[in-house]
């Protein structure tokens, strides 16, 4: 069975097939691919020569021919709505301004702003035609993401052939900017990464990438697994078509603009939805979620909205260093930006089993995981304390006392509790010490209005995360001047938690 659905414009959407008799394409290999989803001719193949002309035309003729995404839309089954697309000017001049969803007349809470029918919207159900392929590799070695990003570059590759061309077109416009127009750092440069030097946001991009990586390698599997799927594309197997860095961006570029669907099979849980992100603005303290419906996927406001106000909807419970990552922004009011600190006990411990037991009884690991909150950096400290107090105890008949007890508290002598907590003050002061830029530095740079746009994102990020430590830092010092005997000397711990 022929598993791949391009639909046939030529007929009514109600009565559209998902599947097609193979195109008359010619059969000749194809390597060249531009360096996002818009391919370029040039001696009938796609080129990796430019990122600004999808065809050899100008962009009024572009718009001309297939209007632009939301015309589209319409003409391929939208009903009406109540949005328009705008443009927002983007710090490279050299590169198309970013659309953006506005409201199209004046909205209050529970308006539907647009409803997006299933026969638009881009799942692995509807890639592979088949529930169960469809599960197979999403439990295997690759993510909803790359294989959705492999779909989008094969019918890249067929150019207005494409029933996606429009949509397709407009992600590359798009390049994977999110709303602040700024890429993902997964495709910033080296050097640009140093932007974010002493943040674990670093750490993250570069397994991340690493991870991207893994999966290109994998990408073969999906080709023999599901061969049907690519029957009508008479290219390469996909490592042979595709560079990993087309790969990389087409891969960023979905990450950017794929919506997790709620209380729908696994086939449907990712799906890119024209008029979604990154055409949406993404806010952490927004309620409003793109939800699937009967036969479509729609957006109810939960906030007035004015006319040619740019439209919201909540980009989950993710830290400013995920929002940075996926879409490329940070949002200074976010509620769910936290930072991670892991304490470990100390497996050269002779009691390390006995805390282990401990730590268990109490729902805590050996290896355990606290999240720091923004605002809520009191509570996070309170929340460590008993399990490092747990670490520091030596004395065998003090483990006993902690065995036969109930609760999570260790006693701990005042020279203990000290120790404690300059292990606390000195893991943050340390945390502190990595960035290469002081607070007052980052008010500076964030204050020149002319500072590079990714380097205003990074610095927005580090300032953020060393507020936090800082605030932590600060606790803890002031639960160590509320010490009974501030003469009292730390104890010596010869097998302390580990801080990371």
């Amino acid at each position: 069975m022929e598993l791949c659905p391009l639909l046939d414009t030529s007929l009514p959407s109600s009565h559209r097939p998902l599947l097609r008799s193979k195109p008359s394409i010619s059969a000749r290999r194809i390597s060249g691919f531009s360096n996002s989803l818009r391919p370029t001719r040039r001696r009938n193949a796609y080129s990796a020569s430019s990122f600004d002309t999808l065809v050899a035309r100008s962009r009024k003729e572009e718009e001309d021919e297939f209007g632009d995404l939301k015309a589209w839309m319409h003409k391929n089954g939208l009903p009406p709505c109540k949005v328009v697309l705008e443009e927002k000017a983007w710090h490279d001049k050299n590169h198309w301004p970013i659309h953006y969803v506005a409201a199209s007349e004046d909205l209050e809470v529970g308006d539907v702003a647009f409803s997006v029918p299933d026969s638009l919207v881009v799942t692995l159900e509807r890639v592979l035609g088949n529930e169960t392929v469809a599960e197979l590799l999403t439990t295997n070695k690759l993510s909803e993401l790359a294989c959705l990003a492999l779909y989008l570059m094969y019918e890249k590759k067929q150019g207005k052939k494409s029933f996606w061309y429009p949509y397709i077109r407009e992600l590359d416009r798009q390049r994977g900017r999110g709303q602040l127009a700024i890429e993902s750092p997964l495709l910033w440069s080296e050097a640009e990464l140093d932007y974010l030097s002493g943040s674990s946001t670093k750490k993250e991009v570069l397994e991340r990438a690493e991870g991207i990586k893994k999966e290109y390698n994998e990408l073969d599997t999906v080709w023999f697994m599901a061969g049907s799927l690519f029957q009508q594309y008479p290219y390469d197997i996909p490592t042979e078509a595709f560079s990993f860095e087309i790969f990389k961006q087409a891969f960023v570029a979905v990450q950017s603009c794929v919506v997790h669907l709620q209380n729908v099979s696994l086939a449907r849980r990712f799906a890119l939805v024209p008029l979604g992100p990154p055409l949406l603005a993404y806010r952490s303290h927004c309620k409003a979620m793109l939800t699937a419906v009967d036969g479509a996927v729609e957006l109810v406001v939960d906030q007035p909205y004015k006319a040619g106000e740019s439209i919201a909807v909540w980009c989950g419970p993710q830290p400013n260093s995920k929002l940075l990552l996926n879409y490329g922004f940070v949002d200074e009011d976010n509620r769910y930006d936290r930072l991670v600190v892991e304490a470990a006990l100390n497996t050269e411990d002779p009691q390390y089993q006995d805390k282990r037991m401990v730590a268990q009884r109490n729902g805590r690991l050996s290896i355990q995981t606290f999240y720091i909150y923004a605002g809520k950096e009191k509570e996070a400290v309170l929340d460590m304390l008993p399990h490092l107090r747990l670490g520091y105890v030596t004395d065998p008949s003090a483990m006993l006392s902690v065995l036969s007890s109930q609760g999570p508290v260790c006693r701990v002598s005042p020279c203990m509790e000290r120790a404690v907590l300059e292990q606390v003050a000195g893991y943050f002061e340390r945390r502190l010490a990595g960035y290469p830029t002081t607070l007052s530095d980052d008010e500076s740079l964030l204050a020149d209005g002319d500072l590079n746009p990714k380097k205003r994102v990074a610095t927005q990020l580090v300032r953020l995360e060393k507020k936090i430590l800082q605030s932590c830092l600060e606790v803890t010092i002031d639960f160590m001047h509320q010490l009974p005997d501030h003469t009292v000397s730390p104890c010596p711990a010869p097998y302390e938690p580990l801080l990371r």
